[in-house]
């Protein structure tokens, strides 16, 4: 049997996405839902954890005490082992989902960071390609740097106007 639970997994997970414990990020969600959408969204999906979890031991207990080492079941048992470890099943999978579901919170989480220093990243980046493509003065090699543009208007070549 693992020691951690998939709740233990989903506290950590949103203790580290969001850098607090559990407990103050739990009143963070419930005080100012608004200011922090995914905060709530994952709290809400770690409350509905917190019941598959509960089910989890619960069908587990249950599994193991029918099945305890030197206790031959009764017929009757046959059918309350088979419906407990289907619930087991279930459950486990309820808790799986709600993992991942939180894992997809945290994902959205950072892409929305992520997105929000997009425009400088690209700023940036766009800077960098352009001084890396700026023109060559013609016979000059590849490896020196090309020489600045002129600031002032330039200079007609000397010679008679017609």
């Amino acid at each position: 049997m693992p020691d951690t639970t998939a709740l233990d997994q989903a506290d950590a997970m949103i203790e580290e996405a969001w850098g607090r414990p559990i407990e103050a990020l739990e009143s963070l969600a419930v005080r100012r839902p608004v200011e922090d959408p995914l905060l709530r969204s994952a709290m809400h999906i770690r409350s509905a954890l917190v019941v598959s979890n509960n089910a989890v031991a619960v069908h587990r207990d249950r599994l193991h005490a029918l099945t305890r080492s030197g206790h031959v079941p009764a017929f009757y048992d046959l059918d309350r082992i088979t419906s407990s470890a289907v619930d087991l099943r279930v459950a486990q999978a309820e808790s799986r989902t709600a993992l991942q579901a939180i894992s997809h919170v945290i994902e959205a989480r950072e892409a929305a960071a992520t997105a929000d220093r997009a425009p400088a990243v690209r700023l940036a980046q766009a800077a960098v390609a352009r001084s890396a493509h700026a023109p060559r003065a013609l016979g000059q090699p590849p490896d020196q740097p090309a020489p600045s543009a002129a600031v002032g208007p330039t200079v007609a070549a000397t010679g008679p106007r017609r």
